[in-house]
């Protein structure tokens, strides 16, 4: 049996934190790391699939050596959907009877709303489930390399608008950071980047690892809008665009 390369060196304090002592975030106000779920809720399990792409080789002029395409696998929600329309995930969703592990259900998911060959995929690492007050899931999350990557696209319309293979360095622009604040008092770390605002769990998931990825750049923590006013911005700066399933490449 040929064995496992290990992951590359620039990933290599996110896979040590996510296996070891934990992720954390830089702006001191991060709800969604800590989140469990109340005594006495039944909650049902998921995953989801945190996917780094990039070359194996690290850059050494860059701070973490960070590859300058180096990148992270996104979806937008399809708005129509019931829970959480619109909003930004990583790829994944509930675990069904026959998954072996939350490593199954993840690349199961992924393979069914991207099309990703999972077998271009090497798991890593998987953080403690996270709970999700909305849909009362469990859900953990499973750090994963895309060594041989795959052509990747929206494959049912029905589930989501978007598949995006977004460049880390921008989702680490500090001039792409803020917080927003929701109406009902949830405070957060986000991102605007690619037309989209990356907010709530996967907001808060990113900017856990960023901060011990040893990539990160000073940002405005202070900087704290309006959720709705943030996510209105988006819309009009997308507005015309369509979303579209063009397939991503496997060149980013």
């Amino acid at each position: 049996m040929t064995p496992t390369p290990p992951p590359p060196r620039w990933l290599s304090r996110v896979v040590d934190a996510a296996g070891g002592r934990g992720i954390t975030e830089s702006a001191g106000t991060n709800p969604v790391l800590d989140r469990t779920s109340p005594d006495g809720v039944i909650t049902r399990q998921a995953s989801v699939l945190v996917l780094f792409g990039g070359p194996e080789k690290s850059d050494a002029t860059s701070r973490g050596g960070l590859p300058a395409d180096a990148d992270v696998l996104l979806t937008q929600r399809a708005a129509t959907l019931r829970q959480h329309s619109g909003q930004v995930a990583f790829p994944g969703g509930a675990t069904d009877p026959g998954d072996e592990s939350p490593i199954a259900t993840a690349l199961r998911e992924a393979e069914e709303e991207t099309g990703l060959d999972p077998a271009g995929v090497q798991p890593l690492a998987t953080l403690p489930g996270i709970y999700v007050p909305p849909s009362k899931f469990d859900v953990v999350p499973v750090l994963a390399y895309w060594r041989a990557p795959s052509v990747v696209g929206v494959v049912d319309t029905a589930e989501a608008a978007r598949v995006v293979r977004v460049p880390l360095r921008s989702l680490l622009d500090p001039d792409n950071r803020f917080q927003v604040r929701h109406p009902a008092g949830y405070q957060g770390p986000a991102f605007a980047v690619d037309g989209m605002l990356v907010w709530g769990f996967t907001g808060g998931i990113l900017a856990g690892l960023l901060a011990v990825s040893g990539w990160e750049t000073e940002w405005d923590t202070s900087d704290i809008r309006d959720l709705e006013a943030s996510l209105a911005a988006v819309g009009a700066s997308t507005n015309g665009h369509s979303a579209g399933s063009t397939p991503v490449g496997m060149d980013r």
